[in-house]
């Protein structure tokens, strides 16, 4: 009796990342629309100060990890929602631990019709850990905005 309750509890709980993800994934590509709405209403400068700023409300907080980061064409930070100190860092030949190019990747991806996602490795500030992550990019008004989550 015991083991038909713990191995359906087992199953449950190790279904649950797999379960949330695709709403985290529609919440990061919510991000993304919506920071471009900003920029849109107000200004690209006004948007971009918005993701700089420590309170802003594309910028990283406690209890809600997703942010924004913007890079101009050449691979250049404009503002980082989580990494203040990579802003005017040039990132085009950034490798991950896999040898990917991926702000090249990401750069290509948002510049499609409609944006797209791009997989990659990074470190995970939570866990300390190299692990999966996946961004939605999107370019407009010559710069790509993009937010990702870890799988």
């Amino acid at each position: 009796m015991r083991n038909r309750l713990i191995i359906p509890a087992l199953v449950w709980i190790l279904a649950l990342p797999l379960a949330a993800q695709p709403a985290e994934k529609a919440k990061a590509e919510a991000l993304v629309k919506e920071g471009i709405a900003f920029m849109k209403a107000n200004t690209k400068e006004a948007f971009i100060a918005e993701v700089h700023k420590g309170s802003g409300r594309f910028h990283a907080k406690p209890g809600n990890p997703l942010y924004l980061f913007v890079y101009d064409l050449n691979g250049v930070v404009l503002p980082h929602g989580a990494e203040a100190n990579l802003l005017g860092v040039n990132r085009m030949n950034v490798k991950d631990p896999d040898g990917k190019q991926y702000i090249k990747d990401l750069l290509a991806v948002g510049q499609k019709k409609g944006g797209g996602w791009s997989d990659y490795k990074r470190m995970n500030p939570d866990t300390r850990k190299i692990e999966q992550k996946t961004s939605f990019c999107l370019a407009e008004s010559g710069i790509v905005v993009g937010c990702g989550i870890y799988k």
